[in-house]
């Protein structure tokens, strides 16, 4: 099988990608940010890709007394000795996130004043430690979160559902945890740091409602059960508020971060002798209109004398539309390379920073100034890939896919474009 070469201006955007990634590590990260050791009982809960790794960090720091669960995706587990990890699915919630939840809700069940809880969520968070309010089964959740990930929904109007058909998110947890004190260290995978969208906010106040949540599910368009439209018009199914006197003892600290991320892809960006701009930290948008955006910025960009590298964070969404395979990484990829056709001098790489793009175990991609005449040279039909929402089956047709594995952390999307200096 011929390997083909990867371009120098590639392999030095892939340093950008792992330097972000390397910076918000959990073993880098979670140490500093521990609290002083309380005189009675620490019990840890963990949920999220980056949560094993982060309870693995808190076993290194602290050592023995310790106890609790955390819970990851399938393959993000790592060995601990105190602390039990748990894997179960993402992006749906299965039987083991259900039954890892309520064991975690049972952990937290009469805790004292002199007791910790400490708990430690990533991104993944909230399809992993689900617990169904009854009458919702674990099948009607992940019908409707099936339907909202299909539809585009963005992660606020799906993790609004997610809080008001919960017996964990939306600040629940600490409640259930009171009066233990509550520390709360979030590795934040979304725009702007909410932390009440963190993991669907377990563990802090929440101000969106059970009807906001109707209402999301009626715009999308979502076959709603008649479980969850039960519980939705049930008072009892609110979140709980900030004038809840349970979340008094609750602290939170974010310990890292997309501009975390991206500071340190500068960092590198700039010892290889580029210049450097950010887009944004924390872009949102649909992948394809956002790509097109940043296609027509390289058009109207003219590096001085160096490289330019333009590098972005936050979360795209995509609508699916076709039945292909692939994620918002690679979606944008695509859509950028067809705006840049004919253009020449620019590279860019887009990939997850926990090493997932989409369903499968492939971070994202890259493109080069050639990629499209090469897709045309294969006999690859790049506008019906686009179509088809199969970015992941043409940028594996033409080697150009970014496969870290698993990183064990989770600050969002990394994107980068590198422009080449006019001559």
């Amino acid at each position: 099988m011929r390997v083909l070469a990867v371009p120098d201006e590639v392999s030095n955007l892939k340093r950008m990608f792992n330097a972000a990634v390397a910076a918000c590590h959990p073993s880098r990260v979670v140490p500093q940010a521990l609290p002083p050791r309380p005189k009675g009982r620490i019990v840890v809960i963990g949920a999220g890709k980056a949560s094993a790794a982060m309870a693995a960090a808190v076993e290194d720091a602290w050592g023995p007394p310790l106890s609790g669960i955390v819970v990851t995706r399938y393959g993000h587990g790592v060995r601990t000795k105190h602390i039990e990890v748990v894997e179960a699915g993402h992006p749906l919630p299965d039987a083991a996130g259900v039954d890892a939840a309520t064991r975690a809700l049972n952990e937290v069940r009469n805790l004292t004043s002199e007791d910790l809880l400490l708990v430690l969520l990533s991104g993944g968070g909230s399809a992993l430690l689900s617990a169904p309010l009854a009458p919702l089964t674990l099948g009607e959740k992940q019908d409707i979160t099936r339907g909202l990930v299909l539809s585009g929904a963005s992660i606020h109007e799906i993790n609004c559902v997610r809080k008001h058909l919960s017996a964990v998110k939306g600040g629940r947890l600490a409640a259930l945890a009171y009066p233990a004190r509550v520390v709360t260290l979030a590795i934040s995978d979304v725009a702007n740091d909410d932390i009440s969208v963190i993991a669907s906010g377990p563990t802090v106040a929440d101000s969106t409602t059970r009807f906001d949540a109707l209402q999301i599910l009626e715009r999308h368009r979502i076959d709603i059960p008649k479980s969850a439209v039960t519980l939705l018009l049930d008072p009892a199914s609110e979140s709980i508020k900030a004038d809840n006197l349970r979340l008094a003892n609750s602290e939170y600290r974010i310990v890292a971060r997309a501009a975390d991320a991206l500071a340190a892809a500068c960092d590198e960006a700039q010892r290889l002798g580029y210049e450097t701009k950010i887009l944004g930290v924390n872009v949102e948008g649909e992948a394809r209109e956002i790509a097109r955006i940043h296609g027509e910025i390289v058009r109207h960009q003219t590096p001085s004398t160096r490289p330019l590298v333009l590098l972005s964070g936050g979360e795209l969404t995509l609508k699916v539309t076709g039945d292909g395979r692939g994620g918002r990484n690679r979606e944008y990829l695509l859509s950028l390379a067809q705006s840049l056709q004919g253009l020449a001098d620019f590279w860019a790489l887009a990939g997850d920073t926990d090493g997932i793009d989409g369903n499968d175990d492939v971070a994202g991609g890259w493109i080069t100034p050639d990629t499209s005449s090469r897709a045309k040279s294969a006999g690859i039909d790049m506008a019906q890939h686009a179509l088809n929402n199969d970015s992941g089956g043409f940028f594996s047709a033409l080697g150009q896919e970014l496969i870290t594995g698993p990183t064990r952390t989770n600050v969002n999307d990394f994107r980068s474009i590198l422009i080449a200096p006019s001559v």
